[in-house]
């Protein structure tokens, strides 16, 4: 791995300029899908659509997809001199990447009841996507990433460590009552309820855009912060467009919930 890296660049502060690019880049990608996502869903799931190229198997493409999101970064902290890792502030930042990614890549894609196939389109452009910020977020923390000797005291790491866990901790209770809606057999849509779906139709993706956004004020680099904004707007748009159909699927729906952020939006 250390030889490829090598051979891509000629020095460490090219690379590094490589992922200040990288980042500024994703920000870029941001606007772009914003002005996308005006005018269109995500195609996947409930918004599934065959003009972007045959169906894959939902579980499947979620763990192929995810998975380089993982192993990149296994890679890159295994098998290069990783010159940060043995720093605190860069072993608990690069722990919260991991303790999402486990999860998101190696067991989320194998509790997956039912779920309608993903596009082709959509399956490469996450493919892509997971190998990009895997290799941006890791490699600038493992190899590059400076913090002060107090950092883990500091109130915008110690704030950001609380949103982090607060929003993968929602994240996670989400997903798990999305998965048990309906009993064996069952199929259909039905209303969720219980923990912040009380509040919003997208609490699943609340909590990951909260964690990433506390990841992002942990450890204090655009690169995180281009991740948390690409984020943020990819998963509004999602929790938006889930919310209008909910209100027009269920009479019943609770009209004092909200799409994303609790009493307000």
């Amino acid at each position: 791995m250390d030889a490829v890296l090598s051979g891509l660049f000629s020095s460490s502060e090219e690379e590094l300029y490589i992922l200040d690019c990288m980042a500024y880049s994703m920000v870029f990608m941001a606007a772009c899908t914003f002005v996308t996502l005006l005018f269109e869903n995500v195609p996947y799931g409930r918004y599934t659509t065959s003009k972007y190229g045959f169906p894959i198997n939902v579980r499947l493409a979620w763990f192929v997809q995810e998975l380089p999101a993982f192993l990149v970064p296994v890679c890159l902290v295994l098998w290069t001199p990783c010159a940060k890792t043995s720093l605190q502030p860069n072993q608990l930042l690069i722990a919260m990447y991991f303790c999402h990614y486990v999860h998101r890549s190696l067991i989320y894609p194998f509790l997956i009841r039912g779920g309608k196939p993903t596009p082709f389109a959509s399956f490469v452009l996450a493919v892509v996507f997971c190998i990009y910020n895997g290799y941006m977020q890791i490699r600038y923390l493992s190899h590059y990433a400076e913090y002060p000797t107090y950092w883990v005291t500091h109130p915008c790491f110690i704030a950001g460590s609380v949103l982090w866990l607060a929003g993968w901790l929602v994240n996670m209770h989400s997903d798990h009552i999305l998965r048990n809606l309906r009993k064996p057999g069952e199929t259909g849509y039905k209303i969720p309820t219980g923990g912040m779906f009380e509040y919003v139709s997208g609490a699943n993706f609340l909590g990951e855009i909260i964690e990433w956004a506390g990841f992002a004020l942990a450890s204090h680099s655009v690169h995180s912060s281009a991740f948390a904004i690409f984020t943020t707007v990819v998963l509004s748009s999602r929790a938006v467009a889930h919310h209008k159909w909910y209100l027009a699927k269920f009479e019943d729906y609770p009209k004092s919930r909200k799409a994303l952020i609790p009493f307000l939006l």
